[in-house]
Order: structure tokens, then sequence, then C-alpha cells
């Protein structure tokens, strides 16, 4: 995260996002692919593209550029797309108070306890105590010899897709491509989001 001066002088939490350029990399019709969405790609292929994705994005009437991310967007039965094939979209579709919806991937932890992962307060210290401080304790009951479905156990922690709503666009910067988005957004430096303006 970052921080942005108002020109009143207030201090806003930002969070600076790299948004596109990103081409049409293609769009399907009902009347010939059975549904509506459009295609987008991102970022450019560091090594060879394998020979099973040369068909992906080639071809006479695709786009003749493979890319790092592509990725589709459903769109409703009414919508009408006016863009084609090849088109850019950049950041200049975004306008400074325009509130989004930002989905990306929460940062990876691991295989954590109860402890970290549920908030559990362990047992007590003292009092005869030896090795089950940040031990989850009863899982079930006697009566019934079972685990409830749903009992919180430890696991894998992190790398859950978030989403977060009504997120208010502070400044765009066009020459870079540049968004800078009030508030926190989950995952590391680096992580792919999904900037959705409702």
């Amino acid at each position: 995260m970052a921080e942005y001066f108002s020109e009143n002088g207030t201090v806003i939490p930002i969070t600076i996002l790299s948004a596109g350029p990103v081409t049409i990399t293609r769009i399907f019709e009902k009347s010939k692919d059975g549904y509506n969405s459009v295609q987008v790609g991102y970022g450019t292929q560091k090594k060879p593209a394998r020979p099973d994705d040369s068909g992906h994005s080639g071809g006479e009437r695709r786009v003749h550029k493979l890319y790092k991310t592509v990725k589709e967007f459903r769109l409703k039965p009414a919508d009408k797309v006016e863009a084609k094939e090849g088109d850019v979209i950049d950041v200049s579709i975004f306008v400074p108070g325009d509130k989004v919806t930002v989905t990306s991937v929460s940062k990876g932890k691991g295989f954590q306890g109860v402890v970290k992962r549920h908030g559990f307060h362990g047992g007590p210290r003292t009092h005869g105590q030896k090795h089950s401080e940040r031990e989850p304790g009863s899982i079930g009951g006697g009566l019934r010899t079972h685990v409830p479905k749903g009992t919180r156990m430890a696991g894998r922690m992190g790398s859950d897709r978030i989403t977060q709503k009504n997120l208010q666009i502070v400044f765009i910067d066009k020459e870079n491509n540049l968004m800078l988005v009030k508030g926190a957004i989950a995952g590391r430096r680096g992580t792919l989001v999904e900037v959705i303006n409702r």
C-alpha cells in the first residue's frame, strides 16, 4: 500500500494497480458459440509458446500474439459488444470517483494450526501444561463418537479468491496505465487482479 495526498491535504491509503492494456482476443456470440462472452489477453509470454497454444490466439481471424494471461468474461444475453477483436482496452475507461469491484487471490500461508488459522486461544500456559498450548482441544463428543461437519481444524490457509466491492478510484495515470484505488487489496505484489466497473 501507499499514501496519496488529496488537494485539501487529506492522506488517503491507496493500492497502486497496473491496469492494462488488455487486448480483445476473441468475441463469443450466442448464435455461433452458444453463449456471449469477451476474451481478453494481458501480458506477453517470456518463453516460446507450446505447439498446442498456437491455435488458441493464432489463425487468420485471430490476433497473432500469445499472451501471458487469457481471461474470459461472460456477458448477459441482452448485452451487446460494440468492440471488435484486436481492440485495446486501457485505463482510460475508468474515471476518478468510480466505484469498482476488485477480485484477487489472497496470500498463501501454507499449512497452519488452529491458533493462526482460526484465532483459537489454545490451552493454559501453566498448571501442569506440557505440550498442548496450541492444540485445538476437543473435536467431538463422547456420546456420538463422530466429528461434526464444519469443525474448525488445522489446514491450508490463504490462497483464497477474494472479492472486494465498492472500492473507490482515487487517481488515474493514463500515460503509465496506473490506477490508484482507495484501501487494501488482497494478494501479494504482482498478483493478477480483476477490476470491474459496476
